[in-house]
């Protein structure tokens, strides 16, 4: 049987009417529920011994109105069971006006953020949330960013609602209508009481446009909420008028710390849909630039922090920023860019990489693990360092998972969790290397955590530049790859069809998948909807970063307000990849 078969016949024992459809496809389950049915199914799912869907990574909804399919609007669940190591999907058609699903808050704490950003950019009402607002627009946006019906662009920006306005005149029903209320100051929070003071948005150790609005009594934190969407730029909207090529430099600019890998996750969605086999030499690369990738960003996360909390190690800011730019001038070697190199492309890469690339990488991999230990020993052991981070912003285990925490915050306590080994892509299942962990969850735990995973990252490289094969960087499949220059110089098909893929892009065929990859912050995934066309149908990006913020409440309750500062750092923010 199966790993979904399983989690289907569970089901079909406890709610024999509940199961509308199942559907295999590329190795992904999907089961279809009735609206009426989630709860109990997610519950039974959830707390079955032999399933233990224990994390929810992400709940988003579709708009199927230019599919023609019936009913227009479903929601989606994806489910991890970190026991078992199995991956399932949830599909709810929803009917009716207005929208309204069950919330899952009370089986995944995590559903809370996930379900008030399908509400206020799809409109869909979730019964039994507990605090159903906008998270991402403004509270008197009209209208619902990510439905079918809705502008690209043109429209005249509207900040107070008015349904008469004329660039919303075609919105009909999309319109909100939200309770009058103030905005400003989260529900449960006592102003009388208790003194309410903003951390941010212009804050420099939020790390990002990040507001948190803290309700204090004296200088003990009694509560902290998060207030995002200061960077909402609209990327899942802009891909669907994009083509599948074209989207890639726009996951770039989400993790800009961490171009790489957020370039990965998507072209393994993409390709997953496509079925393509990718040579061996691009999958070892790809390995080596995210393993640097990975590298360059625990650097920026170490000494920015240590920036913020203890002036004695300042310079070590400067020392990590010393190696990142090694890295930078790695990736400028391959790709001709530094931050955003948008070096991978849907069949391989974009070129193979320069003479010299080698003997770069390997230099720096000989010479980079005795400056870790350096600040190692600066950091780790720092009495100013060790006074702001250990026994701060705790977490337990079951906490974080209950959250969808993942990455190192998730690894600190004490849970060897990483999408590199329980579902190796590119050519990770080739490599023999360590999951580092701790065990008390807290700020000192993190940075610790993000040490090792440098040295693992070192270790990963050296194995991957030894076993690196000759042979194409790009798969052979015509219809999705150009053809090579040299063709182009005497055959006129080959230019048609160079021209056809970059004006036209390729066509991809009708499907649903979702591939990740465990970036430096956790993992980042792409759920991918295909219509056949050449663009995006829809595009949800599970940012780990989004997840992650959600715990700062949890985190930060009983705090000291100077410890919002550690906190905040330890999570190793990128506002544009929460906000997206």
């Amino acid at each position: 049987m199966t790993e979904g078969n399983i989690a289907v016949e569970k089901l079909r024992e406890r709610l024999p009417e509940g199961i509308l459809s199942v559907e295999e496809f590329r190795g992904d389950t999907t089961i279809t529920l009735r609206v009426a049915d989630l709860g109990q199914a997610c519950r039974v799912l959830r707390d079955d011994p032999d399933l233990r869907y224990n994390m929810l990574l992400f709940v988003t909804a579709v708009d199927y109105s230019r599919m023609e399919r019936h009913p227009r609007f479903w929601t989606i669940y994806n489910l991890y069971s970190i026991p078992f190591r199995r991956r399932l999907f949830l599909k709810v058609p929803l009917e009716g006006e207005p929208l309204v699903c069950p919330s899952v808050v009370g089986v995944w704490p995590a559903a809370e953020w996930h379900e008030r950003e399908v509400f206020d950019l799809m409109g869909i009402r979730f019964g039994g949330h507990p605090d159903l607002r906008r998270i991402m627009m403004p509270e008197d946006w009209i209208g619902h960013p990510l439905r079918k019906d809705y502008p690209l662009g043109g429209e005249e920006v509207a900040f107070s609602v008015n349904a008469d306005h004329r660039g919303m005149a075609d919105l009909g029903k999309q319109v909100l209508n939200p309770e009058t209320k103030d905005s400003t100051v989260p529900p449960g929070v006592d102003t009388v009481k208790h003194m309410v003071l903003n951390m941010g948005p212009q804050h420099p150790a939020t790390h990002g446009v990040l507001r948190v609005v803290v309700e204090l009594d004296g200088e003990r934190v009694i509560s902290a909420h998060p207030d995002i969407g200061n960077l909402h730029s609209g990327i899942e909207k802009t891909a669907e008028y994009k083509t599948y090529q074209q989207v890639i430099p726009y996951t770039d600019r989400m993790d800009y710390v961490a171009a790489m890998t957020n370039n990965l996750g998507y072209i393994l969605a993409v390709e997953k849909l496509l079925g393509l086999e990718i040579p061996s030499r691009a999958q070892v690369l790809r390995v080596i630039l995210c393993e640097l990738q990975r590298i360059a960003a625990h650097l920026i996360a170490i000494g920015t922090t240590t920036l913020d909390l203890a002036g004695t190690i300042h310079a070590l800011l400067m020392y990590c920023f010393r190696e990142r730019e090694e890295i930078m001038d790695i990736f400028e070697m391959v790709s001709g860019a530094r931050l955003t190199p948008s070096f991978f492309r849907v069949g391989g890469l974009r070129k193979d990489v320069p003479p010299g690339f080698v003997e770069r990488v390997r230099d720096f991999c000989a010479r980079f693990p005795k400056h870790l230990n350096e600040y190692e020993a600066m950091v780790m052991h720092n009495p100013i360092w060790l006074s702001r981070t250990v026994g701060i912003g705790v977490i337990s285990q079951e906490d974080a998972i209950a959250l969808g925490v993942t990455g190192p915050i998730l690894r600190s306590t004490g849970l060897a969790h990483d999408v590199r080994r329980y579902a190796p892509y590119a050519a990770y299942e080739q490599f023999e290397f360590d999951i580092p962990t701790a065990g008390n969850g807290d700020c000192y735990d993190r940075y610790g955590v993000r040490i090792e995973e440098m040295r693992q990252s070192v270790r990963i490289i050296q194995q991957a530049l030894a076993k690196l094969p000759e042979g194409p960087v790009v798969c052979d499949d015509r219809k999705v790859v150009p053809p090579p220059r040299e063709e182009l110089d005497f055959s006129p098909e080959a230019v048609v069809h160079h021209f056809k893929l970059v004006t036209e892009g390729f066509s991809v065929p009708v499907g649903e998948a979702y591939a990740c990859v465990e970036a430096p912050k956790g993992e980042i995934g792409y759920y991918l909807v295909s219509d056949g066309g050449p663009k995006p149908y829809r595009l949800k990006i599970r940012g780990p970063s989004f997840s992650n913020l959600s715990s700062l409440s949890l985190m930060a309750k009983g705090a000291m307000f100077s410890d919002m500062v550690s906190i905040v750092g330890a999570i190793d923010l990128t506002m544009g990849e929460v906000d997206r």
